[in-house]
C-alpha cells in the first residue's frame, strides 16, 4: 500500500492575489492556490478535511475555502474582535480562536458559540488541540499556557466560569509557539518563548519534564512524529534539533550542539516562524521573515528545496493531503458550514428569546447539564424512607384515621424489601470475601 500524499500549505504577508499555496511536499510543484486577503501567523486550519480557514489579517473575520474548488470568493465568519489565533479540532466538531486575551470556542454542527474564556489577561498568541481532540493549550503574551479539558468546557453552564486543568507558568516572557504531541491525554507539550527557552510539558500532570536555554529567543517549536526530537526556531534565522533521548537527567540545560542529537540547522538569515515534520521524520519544514521556505533532510542538516517569496512566511504546515482536495472543482462540501453565532447561547436566550445558538429552529445539545429524574440509589431510598416514617409520628403531618394506618403500612412494606435487599448485598459481599482463591 503507498504512503500518503503529503502537502504542504503556505501563506505569506506579501498581501498578493494569492492568499494561500498548497505545493506537493516530494516534488515542490503547485497543487492549488486559494484567493483573497492575507491570513494572520497561527491562524491557518483545515476543518473536518472540507474547509480551509485563516483569519484575516488586522479583521475581524475569518476566510474560508471550500478546499476542493479552485476558483472560488471566499465565505467569511464574522467574529466579535481581531482573530489572533485559531485551530479547528481533529475530528472536526470544534473551533477554537483567541481575540484578545479570550478563547472562542464554537461548535462546528450549529454554529453555537458554547464558551468564551478569560483566563489570560494578555492577548493570545497560540492554541493547539490534542490528536484526540479532548484538550486544548492556549499561550498568550501573559508567560502563561493553560492545559483546558474539552469536556469541562463545554460542560460548564453559564452560572460559573471553566478552569483551565494545568497552569504551565514556568515562562518568564511572552510565548510564542507551542506544540501538542502524540498520545491524547498522554501527549507531552511544547511551548517557545521569548525568554530564550523552549520547555516540555506533560499534559496529564502539567509538570514541566524539560526545559533547555538557548542564546536568542525562541520563535517556533515542533516535535518529530516518534518525539525524539525537539526542533526549535530561533530569532536569529537558525534551527535547534534537541535530542530528548539522551541519557543526561537534568530537568534544565543549556543548548549544546554535539553528536548526541543536538545539531543546528543554518540557512535562514531571519527569525524561523514556522515548524512542521514530515510524517516519516525525515523531512523538516521552516517558514522564516526572510522571506523563504526551506526544506531540510533531517540526518543531514542540508537544504533540500528553498522557495522564494514575496513576503515574510507567515503560515507553513505539512499535512496528509485531503482526498477532496484532488476531487472534481464542480464538487461541494458534504455538509455547509451554519452561520456562526458571535453572542454566547445562554445570553442570546435569555436577552432574545431565540433558540439556541441565536438562530431560531437550531438545537444544541449539552449533555449533563440541569440533569434531573435521576435514579435514586439505595442510600438515598432509604434515608427518605427514614424521614417519612420518623414524621408519621406527627399526627399533623399525614393526620388521623384510616389514611395514616394505609400509608404507614405501605411505608413498612418498602422498609422490608429494603432489609431483605441489604441482607442478600451482605452475604453476597461476604461470600466474595470469603472464597479461597
Amino acid at each position: 500500500m503507498a504512503a500518503p500524499m503529503e502537502v504542504v500549505l503556505c501563506c505569506d504577508a506579501a498581501g498578493t492575489l494569492v492568499n494561500t499555496n498548497v505545493t506537493d511536499l516530494q516534488s515542490g510543484t503547485n497543487v492549488m492556490s486559494y484567493r483573497g486577503g492575507n491570513t494572520t501567523p497561527r491562524t491557518l486550519t483545515v476543518l473536518n478535511g472540507q474547509f480551509i480557514l485563516g483569519a484575516q489579517l488586522h479583521k475581524n473575520y475569518i476566510n474560508v475555502w471550500e478546499i476542493q474548488r479552485k476558483d472560488q470568493v471566499q465565505q467569511k465568519i464574522v467574529c466579535p474582535g481581531i482573530v489572533t489565533c485559531l485551530t479547528a479540532s481533529p475530528d472536526g466538531l470544534w473551533l477554537l480562536a483567541g481575540i484578545a486575551e479570550s478563547l472562542y470556542l464554537w461548535e462546528v454542527s450549529s454554529g453555537s458559540l458554547l464558551a468564551v474564556l478569560c483566563r489570560h489577561y494578555q492577548d493570545l498568541t497560540c492554541i493547539k488541540f490534542t490528536d484526540d481532540s479532548s484538550h486544548f493549550v492556549s499561550g498568550g503574551k501573559d508567560n502563561v499556557a493553560l492545559i483546558w479539558s474539552l469536556y469541562s468546557v463545554i460542560q460548564c453552564d453559564g452560572s460559573q466560569s471553566s478552569e483551565p486543568r494545568h497552569v504551565l507558568s514556568r515562562h518568564s516572557l511572552p510565548i510564542t509557539d507551542l506544540h501538542c504531541g502524540m498520545m491524547g491525554t498522554q501527549a507531552r507539550v511544547a511551548t517557545s518563548s521569548l525568554d530564550q527557552t523552549a520547555k516540555v510539558w506533560e499534559l496529564s500532570s502539567g509538570q514541566m519534564l524539560l526545559s533547555v536555554l538557548f542564546d536568542v529567543g525562541i520563535m517556533s517549536v515542533t516535535f518529530d512524529p516518534c518525539e525524539y526530537f525537539l526542533f526549535c526556531g530561533g530569532s536569529d534565522g537558525n534551527i535547534f534539533q534537541v535530542s530528548l533521548s539522551s541519557q543526561s537527567l537534568s530537568r534544565e540545560k543549556t543548548f549544546q550542539s554535539d553528536n548526541d542529537g543536538n545539531q543546528v540547522f543554518k540557512g535562514h538569515r531571519s527569525m524561523v516562524t514556522c515548524l512542521s515534520v514530515s510524517m516519516d521524520g525525515t523531512l523538516l519544514l521552516s517558514g522564516s521573515h526572510d522571506e523563504s521556505l526551506r526544506l531540510w533532510d533531517v540526518l543531514s542538516k542540508q537544504t533540500i528545496r528553498c522557495s522564494p517569496h514575496k513576503g515574510p512566511i507567515t503560515n507553513a504546515v505539512i499535512m496528509p493531503c485531503p482526498a477532496n482536495m484532488m476531487t472534481s472543482s464542480d464538487s461541494r462540501p458534504v455538509i455547509s458550514l451554519p452561520r456562526f453565532s458571535r453572542h454566547l447561547i445562554s445570553s442570546v436566550s435569555q436577552q432574545q428569546g431565540e433558540g439556541l445558538g441565536g438562530e431560531a429552529g437550531v438545537l444544541s445539545l449539552r449533555l449533563g447539564l440541569n440533569v434531573q429524574d435521576q435514579p435514586q440509589s439505595y442510600l438515598d431510598r432509604s434515608d427518605r424512607l427514614y424521614s417519612l416514617m420518623s414524621a408519621v409520628t406527627n399526627k399533623g403531618v399525614y393526620g388521623e384515621g384510616e389514611n395514616t394506618m394505609v400509608r404507614v403500612s405501605e411505608l413498612e412494606e418498602e422498609v422490608k424489601t429494603l432489609k431483605k435487599v441489604n441482607k442478600d448485598l451482605y452475604d453476597f459481599s461476604t461470600q466474595l470475601l470469603t472464597k479461597p482463591t
